[in-house]
């Protein structure tokens, strides 16, 4: 055990990460049927909260095309029990684990405001845009690359050229 945690804590070489996650998307695809997608849970959750206060979602023109896609998923009568919540709980507890196995596990005091804000404005606009791409990095790239998919080459172009002019404005305004 102690060699194995050993080897954990050094990184690992990118290309191993690769094929890990590849192998495990095939395994997920072979054993449920569904691709990896981390921001369709967090979506169905959305919903689920605003189902709690009483609205339906659903009837909205955004999510109206929604319920045909995600009708099997929900129909079991709570939003929050599904494929998707599993892959989320299990992509967070594995990172966990993998931290805590190396010993990076720490809790970090929020510098000063402006770092907060900026942090709560970027996971705002991440969590936007998602929704304007209609998925995630994962969803979108990393399952449509081996699907041959043509909009997942497309949407890694403009990802680079959007982290790009986004680490410029990063830059000059807040380094």
């Amino acid at each position: 055990m102690k060699s194995i945690i050993k080897y954990l804590k050094k990184p690992w070489p990118y290309w191993v990460g690769g094929i890990l996650l590849g192998v495990m998307n095939v395994i997920l695809l072979g054993l449920i049927g569904i691709s990896w997608q981390i921001t369709s849970g967090f979506l169905l959750w959305g919903i689920g909260i605003l189902q709690w206060f009483g609205l339906d979602p659903f009837k909205w023109e955004y999510f109206s095309h929604f319920q045909s896609y995600y009708g099997p998923i929900i129909s079991n009568g709570n939003i929050f029990i599904n494929q998707y919540t599993i892959l989320n709980i299990g992509v967070i507890l594995g990172a966990l684990v993998a931290t805590l196995l190396a010993s990076q596990f720490k809790w970090k005091k929020i510098k000063s405001k402006k770092q907060f804000i900026i942090a709560l404005l970027g996971g705002i606009m991440m969590g936007y845009g998602t929704r304007l791409a209609v998925g995630c990095n994962i969803g979108a790239f990393f399952s449509g690359i081996p699907s041959f998919s043509l909009h997942a080459w497309v949407f890694g172009i403009f990802v680079m050229l959007g982290t790009w002019v986004g680490v410029k404005i990063l830059v000059k305004f807040f380094i």
